[in-house]
């Protein structure tokens, strides 16, 4: 295949890329819904709903790593068809048990962790291909593709799925989310995950490792990798701080400020506009010249709005200038969100080693995810116990101090040695 041609495939590879996932996202925002709804009108416990959050979590948490392993070891293509065939199976398993029986919580349940473990097939082995899947000029693109497709999904999940709920049954919910993912099995099954591949000779050199040589093999190339290393840490870091948003956010809206439910709805919409406009924007526009300044910036600037969250706990406002606040913050958060994540995907697309790709993906998703469970049973209690105000602030304040410690001169300078070139400049690409 000529570069004309690969370029041609290449740009169907872009747009298949983008239906496949905002339909995907689509399809799975609605079952997501259905299903949270379900279980908090089924049992009106808040700890039900979290132990199906929870249950979301741990399973990735476990299999990432050694979904990274075989990424590295086999073909990405079946582990990514394989993991939507494990999906569109479970969530007909669990149709066809509804219909027959009708939905219980054990059921929704145990669907949850098979969802979780399936998806983490999907997720880590095509995050380590999208750099095989499209040309280098277009990854920043691609990127942004992916968060559009997650805003697409924060705001038409809750829409269609809120039309549905109360209207139609439980069964309507798992079919179009079945329908959903067979759509995005069909598309992703066209693709090449090998455009534009680069075989490394170490690759027959890894098949004979077992599979802790190679999971041990991962780690080490992390260390050796400065800036990746610094990344993942603020990964880790980021991701269980933000939990004071996810929890402190919503404690503030309903418990402290009684805020009116479909206020919330609107407020909650508000990320996923920020996403879908920014990421727009990054879809439009050229390649980020030095991405990890950009993160930087972006994260200190979300550490300041971790801040603002709980200012109207301390200076009440009227309910009118409540609502407009947090949908402006929840606007920003959405935007610093891409802002942040689209510069880092590039990076990581273009600076990982092939051979290793897989496995740092695992590295990635298992960090990032670990933070989670940690971060809102933590929070969940902290709450409890301490004025808001008090935990967002003190939660910002240390997120600016981590971020200026692990993006430090230094590493920017590591990242970008043209950096030096540019000294006594604004860096604006």
């Amino acid at each position: 295949m000529n570069e004309q041609q690969k370029l041609k495939k290449a740009t169907y590879h872009l747009y298949t890329f983008l239906i496949s996932k905002m339909v995907g996202s689509l399809g799975a925002g609605v079952y997501s819904f259905g299903m949270s709804l379900y279980i908090l009108s089924k049992t009106g416990s808040s700890l039900s709903f979290a132990l199906n959050v929870i249950l979301s979590f741990i399973p990735r948490i476990i299999i990432s790593p050694i979904v990274g392993i075989l990424s590295d070891r086999i073909s990405r293509k079946k582990l990514v068809l394989g993991g939507q065939a494990g999906v569109i199976l479970t969530v007909s398993a669990l149709l066809l048990y509804t219909h027959e029986f009708g939905l219980s919580l054990a059921a929704v349940y145990t669907a949850t962790v098979f969802n979780s473990i399936f998806s983490s097939f999907s997720s880590v082995a095509f995050s380590a291909s999208i750099a095989n899947l499209v040309d280098e000029a277009r990854l920043q693109k691609a990127m942004s593709f992916n968060q559009l497709s997650s805003s697409v999904a924060g705001i038409g999940g809750p829409i269609v799925g809120g039309m549905l709920f109360g209207f139609v049954s439980m069964e309507v919910f798992l079919a179009v989310f079945i329908f959903a993912a067979l759509v995005t099995f069909t598309l992703e099954a066209t693709m090449n995950f090998n455009l534009f591949k680069k075989e490394s000779p170490t690759n027959d050199v890894q098949k004979q490792e077992t599979m802790f040589e190679s999971f041990k093999a991962g780690f080490r190339y992390v260390n050796t990798q400065p800036t990746l290393k610094a990344i993942l840490w603020l990964a880790l870091w980021l991701n269980l701080f933000f939990m004071s948003v996810s929890v402190g956010g919503s404690y503030i809206l309903v418990t402290v400020l009684e805020i009116d439910p479909t206020q919330i709805g609107f407020i909650e919409a508000g990320g996923a506009i920020g996403m879908l406009l920014t990421s727009i924007y990054f879809a439009s526009r050229k390649q980020i010249q030095f991405p990890l300044v950009i993160v930087k910036r972006s994260t200190f600037a979300t550490a300041t709005v971790v801040m603002l969250i709980g200012l109207p706990v301390l200076f009440p406002l009227p309910m009118i200038w409540n609502f407009v606040y947090y949908f402006v913050i929840m606007v920003l958060f959405g935007t610093l969100g891409v802002i942040t994540n689209t510069p880092l995907g590039v990076m990581f697309q273009t600076t990982i080693t092939e051979e290793y790709r897989g496995r740092v993906f695992g590295i990635i998703e298992m960090m990032s995810m670990s933070a989670m469970p940690i971060g809102t049973l933590g929070y969940g209690v902290l709450f409890d116990l301490i004025p808001a105000y008090y935990i967002l602030f003190a939660s910002g304040l240390i997120l600016m101090a981590l971020v200026l410690l692990l993006l430090r001169p230094s590493i920017l300078e590591m990242a970008h040695p043209e950096l030096k070139q540019t000294e006594g400049k604004v860096v604006t690409e």
